[in-house]
């Protein structure tokens, strides 16, 4: 129940931080704009046109006879919409991420030197054509995890009273670790940290990471409010993964100033270790 809470708890400071750095927040927001105005643009259409879809899809019911026909339409057409919602669930995130890599790089320094002692951050040294890559390349990998179990879930909500009650909670917990990888994946693929390593480090505290990432997802469903969390969602982010590296949190750091400065009115504290499970030492740069 502690990881519980400290998870949601670098969620919490991460909308703080983005909230007293307006510069970084107002940036922050622009990926997420673009990728809302392309989801809509794509849902709109299927809400237009999905009936036709399924009609065309299904040429093997024209000759049933009515209502069969419009039911059984009806249904297919409902479960492409759910799908489609589903399917924006899960990518908006890695979408928004890539379109927003440049920004929400900076952003996730900007973070790490705020709340790490010495006033450093890592730092990739990799041109961005290459952090696009690797980004993109990690987020299908993600997004293919993801899909299947979108699949299982899906099949398991025709399960009678467990499929209506059980099933649609587990479903925000697995949409909650793979939306919390994501985000992490910021802050973790700067330090050199591979796929298969960022998920290893992730299942070695689920309940931490439950805790970021599953309220995370519940808000993603609300329109819109994705885009305003994002910001907020990435620094949070960056603070977790420097717990579930063991690396130490200064006191007070995200009561730093827009342009870096300590704030006066808040006394900083010692550095403090930011998680007691964390692997310690550099972390292995491939």
């Amino acid at each position: 129940m502690r990881d519980l809470g400290a998870g949601f708890g670098h969620l919490l400071k991460g909308q703080r931080w983005v909230a007293r750095h307006g510069k970084s927040y107002g940036f922050g927001l622009l990926p997420g704009l673009i990728t809302l105005v392309l989801y809509a643009a794509a849902l709109v259409g299927l809400a237009l046109w999905g009936t036709d879809f399924v009609a065309w899809a299904t040429p093997f019911a024209d000759d049933w006879s009515s209502p069969w026909t419009g039911l059984f339409r009806g249904f297919l057409t409902a479960v492409l919409f759910a799908l489609a919602l589903l399917l924006a669930v899960l990518t908006f995130t890695a979408v928004t991420l890539l379109v927003g890599q440049p920004f929400y790089e900076s952003l996730s320094e900007r973070v790490d030197r705020d709340v790490s002692p010495d006033g450093t951050a890592p730092e990739s040294h990799l041109p961005l054509w290459r952090e696009l890559w690797i980004s993109g390349r990690d987020s299908l990998r993600i997004l293919l995890r993801a899909a299947v179990w979108g699949v299982l879930l899906f099949a398991l909500g025709f399960i009678p009273v467990v499929g209506q009650t059980v099933v649609p909670v587990i479903g925000f917990f697995v949409t909650g670790f793979f939306l919390t990888e994501e985000l992490a994946s910021v802050a973790l693929q700067r330090r050199g940290v591979q796929l298969r390593d960022r998920l290893a480090l992730l299942r070695s505290r689920k309940t931490l990471v439950w805790g970021f990432g599953t309220p995370l997802s519940v808000s993603f469903l609300v329109p819109f409010v994705a885009v305003f969390l994002m910001p907020g969602a990435v620094a949070g982010a960056t603070l977790l993964a420097r717990e579930l590296l063991g690396e130490e949190i200064r006191d007070g750091g995200a009561d730093r100033s827009e342009d870096g400065s300590a704030d006066p009115a808040v006394s900083s504290g010692p550095a403090r270790p930011a998680g007691p499970t964390g692997p310690t030492g550099p972390v292995p740069r491939h």
